[in-house]
């Protein structure tokens, strides 16, 4: 079978599907990888492997096997010393192994930003033990939020208002990190106006940004997120140029082609740079209702070095997530038709996870409105109206 790319996805997430199908529209060829076997983009690939990221050898041996055109990470844990081995061995790591490493590690992306770019960071410190964390928050004053160097999607993460809420943070914290890394950043809470995920595109042609994407998070995990969000100029060419210059350090020895999820608080017209992540960002699912070409779409395009044609419009949408409940493996989705029938402008996307878990992602549903407060409320409406049910009793 003739195909113009062989891409090898190292994690088979949400995220990862649609990539997967925004991939294979434009021919690819595409090995979806993941730590349990039937996971969502495993579902709409052309094949599969199914073994733990953090197993240097056995990731060592699907690169191998498959000699892939493209290895696509979609999660963070990854064992990124075998990365750097195969890109010395030939083969692309997109956007670079240097760059998933960095991005691994809260600490080291946030140093890059702090320290050699001297961008706007909140107040922080690092800590490896107990003693650390009160001498960090010593540091940055409280309130402060605590949370693991090495974690995806907010997990591991607390507000501290107090001394006396630092052990359970700290043990929070090493409760739910990724990899085998006992290191929290213990930063300075930052009473931001609102937050942004900043999509930034490198691709042959240079840099294209999407339109800012606001959203809001309960537990450090999104639940809504909107597009445009409303920031001035300043603020916005601010973020633009913090983001092209946190990217292009990014590059390594690799092309650095792809799509990065970019985070700021801001404060009136200060912009300050929070996280990075250097693949499409669950905020940015949005686009896949907002945009002609999504932060999928356009992360495969700038992945398999094909055009992007400037900057990409977005019109007023939002998503918001369905979350499951319990721990189930025999469950299905009810309210779906009543969802999509709420109006034209609804879109439901159901995730094709095997089993569900307290508060884990199962779904999102989108909507295009007036504005973005139309969007928001009307996408909030749909959501609600997709129900779990389970096997062992009601929703």
């Amino acid at each position: 079978m003739s195909h113009t790319a062989k891409i090898l996805l190292l994690g088979s997430g949400e995220l990862g599907r649609e990539f997967v199908i925004s991939a294979k529209r434009l021919g690819a060829h595409v090995i979806a990888c993941d730590a349990y076997d039937d996971a969502p983009a495993m579902q709409v690939a052309d094949g599969r492997e199914v073994f733990s990221m953090l197993d240097g050898d056995a990731l060592r041996a699907a690169a191998r096997k498959h000699q892939p055109d493209y290895i696509v990470p979609e999660i963070e844990a990854i064992r990124t010393e075998v990365l750097a081995d195969l890109e010395e061995e030939g083969l692309t790591v997109i956007p670079s192994a240097k760059a998933a490493q960095m991005t691994m590690n809260r600490d080291a992306i946030r140093d890059l930003a702090a320290l050699e770019l001297g961008l706007t960071t909140s107040r922080y410190r690092y800590a490896e033990s107990f003693d650390e964390v009160q001498a960090g928050a010593a540091h940055t004053g409280f309130p402060c939020v605590i949370k693991p160097v090495m974690s995806s999607s907010g997990k591991g993460q607390s507000k501290v208002d107090s001394e006396a809420e630092l052990q359970a943070a700290w043990d929070h914290a090493v409760a739910n990190m990724r990899g085998d890394r006992a290191r929290v950043i213990v930063e300075e809470f930052i009473a931001f106006d609102y937050e942004i995920t900043l999509l930034t595109v490198r691709h042959k042609g240079g840099f294209t940004f999407c339109e800012p994407i606001g959203h809001r998070q309960e537990r450090g995990d999104y639940q809504e997120s909107w597009q445009p969000a409303a920031m001035s100029e300043a603020a916005l060419a601010t973020a633009q140029e913090m983001a092209q210059k946190v990217v292009s350090a990014l590059e390594g020895e690799g092309r650095g082609y792809g799509l990065y999820g970019v985070e700021f608080f801001v404060r009136g017209e200060e912009v300050i740079f929070s996280e990075l992540s250097p693949r499409p960002h669950d905020t940015g699912m949005v686009t896949l209702i907002s945009q002609s070409l999504s932060e999928f779409d356009l992360h495969a395009r700038a992945v398999m070095g094909l055009p992007i044609h400037g900057e990409e419009p977005a019109v007023p949408a939002a998503s918001a997530v369905i979350l499951a409940d319990r721990d189930s493996s025999d469950f299905s989705f009810e309210g779906v038709a009543d969802a999509l029938g709420l109006s034209p402008d609804v879109d439901v996307r159901i995730f094709g996870k095997p089993t569900t878990r307290p508060y884990r992602r199962m779904g999102v549903a989108l909507a295009v409105g007036e504005d973005t407060d139309d969007a928001r409320a009307l996408s909030a409406q749909a959501a609600g109206m997709v129900r779990i049910a389970y096997g062992d009793g009601p929703a």
